[in-house]
């Protein structure tokens, strides 16, 4: 993931940046603690507390590299950089399954942002990578993840920021 674009919101970003800092102090204190709670109970060859407490270390500390990472490679979503006519992140996109005509609409994200039980789909998912950058009109193919599942063609409808 280094050096991919993280596109966040103003909300996302500071939402990221408290989370690295809660990691960074209570977090770290927290595993600390844990950690000096099993080493007390002995040998720490046989000890499954000590274990799973240096375990929920090493995760912490994924936690707090991947953060760090997004951070640094974080775009932020601004609406006064986009171009209206195209689909890009923070675009609410109306489509027409063109197979089922059912019509549904969502809004593009970036990955940490999004939340598909919300209608916030991500800038990395299948249907959000085939509709960035399209426009209204354009019929798209969405490659499926199931490859016995046939691609899904879309037709869009319209674009809102």
């Amino acid at each position: 993931m280094e050096g991919n674009e993280v596109f966040l919101t103003k909300e996302g970003y500071k939402e990221l940046q408290d989370r690295l800092a809660y990691l960074k102090s209570e977090g770290r204190v927290d595993v600390a603690n844990k950690i000096a709670v099993a080493r007390s109970f002995g040998d720490i060859s046989e000890n499954s507390e000590y274990d799973a407490a240096r375990e929920e270390e090493a995760q912490l500390e994924q936690e707090i590299a991947i953060i760090e990472n997004q951070l640094r490679n974080a775009k932020i979503i601004s609406k006064m950089k986009v171009d209206e006519d195209v689909i890009n992140i923070g675009a609410t996109v109306e489509v027409l399954d063109l197979q089922w005509k059912d019509k549904f609409s969502f809004k593009i994200m970036g990955s940490y942002d999004s939340d598909p039980s919300k209608g916030l789909i991500s800038n990395e998912s299948p249907i959000g990578k085939a509709l960035m950058g399209k426009k209204v009109g354009d019929e798209v193919c969405v490659e499926t993840p199931d490859p016995n599942d046939n691609d899904m063609k879309v037709k869009i409808l319209s674009i809102k920021y």
